[in-house]
């Protein structure tokens, strides 16, 4: 159980949650920036629209994907334990340490939410 919490915390509370409140606050998309490099590269290799479609929607399904993997391990409180990561992320430049205090409730519930998934 515990293995499955930790991984659990890693993977989305801490990489799905609060990484991504911090790249909001910060102002940029890891993800997309990446994304988008690849396709430009892509699309000047072979310069199709379908390809290039293809690149516009793919963060859209990798979020979807990251949210549905969230919700099936953790259910709904492993959701609410991501969206308070994610604020914790935003406001860790307003306030570090309302930031870290919702971060560890965060990754209390999740905690919780993965171990009583395991169960």
């Amino acid at each position: 159980m515990a293995k499955i919490s930790k991984t659990y915390i890693w993977q989305f509370v801490i990489g799905l949650g609060f990484i991504s409140g911090l790249c909001t606050a910060i102002g940029i998309d890891p993800q997309d920036v990446i994304i988008n490099t690849l396709g430009n590269v892509v699309y000047t290799f072979y310069s199709d629209p379908a390809v290039r479609s293809i690149f516009i929607i793919l963060p859209m399904i990798l979020l979807v994907i990251s949210i549905h993997r969230a919700y099936k391990k953790g259910r709904f409180p492993g959701l609410i334990s991501v969206i308070i990561a994610y604020l914790a992320g935003v406001l860790l430049f307003v306030s570090t340490a309302t930031a870290f205090v919702l971060l560890g409730i965060a990754i209390f519930i999740g905690y919780l939410a993965a171990g009583r998934r395991a169960i």
